[in-house]
């Protein structure tokens, strides 16, 4: 039961950063190939580079149904894309549950093979932010990480409750993982929605007194 449950957050994080990353690539109005790119790596890009980090095959390079389900949602999102009119909604929405969902993976990796707890809640923040990272980029845009919203924090307090929770408390491990995700998607909706930032550091402009 616990293994169909991982498996199925894994299933439901592929689709998650799959459509978030097939929506982004289309509001740069991109063709069908650069759409289905921009899927693939939103949905690969933090898990490959996690498991590069820990010495592991990439996952996906020998798992064909996850290959194939990022395609299929990529092209139901581009057949989705005609009954959607607020793509910056629905973008918002799925990279916030891919957000938690991969960051889950990512700390039950670590644990897995015996890394320190402080180090899986980098690896879970790695696998969560790194796919979106790299979409970013990609689409000459400066990444969520390094704005103003609260993104990274967020795996970093939703990984923090989860190692707490699943130490310190006698609660269900599948309700630890639930409650986990729910929250980092909630830090994500409240700072949007309150303005929550980040402390930004302004450099010196010598422009300024010219």
């Amino acid at each position: 039961m616990h293994e169909q449950f991982n498996f199925a957050i894994e299933v439901l994080g592929t689709i998650a950063f799959s459509m978030s990353g097939s929506f982004a690539a289309m509001q740069k109005r991109l063709d069908p190939f650069g759409v289905l790119i921009i899927a693939f790596v939103t949905s690969v890009g933090g898990g490959t580079v996690r498991d590069l980090l820990l010495d592991l095959p990439v996952f996906w390079m020998h798992d064909l149904l996850m290959c194939g389900l990022i395609l299929a949602t990529s092209i139901f999102s581009m057949v989705f894309k005609s009954l959607e009119k607020n793509f910056k909604v629905t973008l918002f929405i799925f990279d916030s549950f891919g957000l938690g969902l991969f960051t889950i993976i990512g700390i039950q990796k670590g644990l897995n093979v015996g890394i320190h707890p402080l180090i899986c809640i980098a690896l879970g923040t790695i696998t969560g932010c790194f796919g979106g990272i790299i979409r970013d980029i990609l689409l000459n845009r400066i990444p969520l990480i390094f704005r103003k919203e609260i993104y990274a924090t967020a795996c970093i307090v939703g990984g923090a409750a989860f190692l707490l929770m699943t130490k310190y408390t006698p609660l269900s491990f599948t309700f630890i993982q639930i409650f986990t995700i729910l929250l980092i998607v909630a830090i994500r909706t409240f700072a949007v929605k309150y303005h929550w930032q980040m402390p930004k550091f302004y450099g010196y402009d010598q422009n300024a007194e010219m």
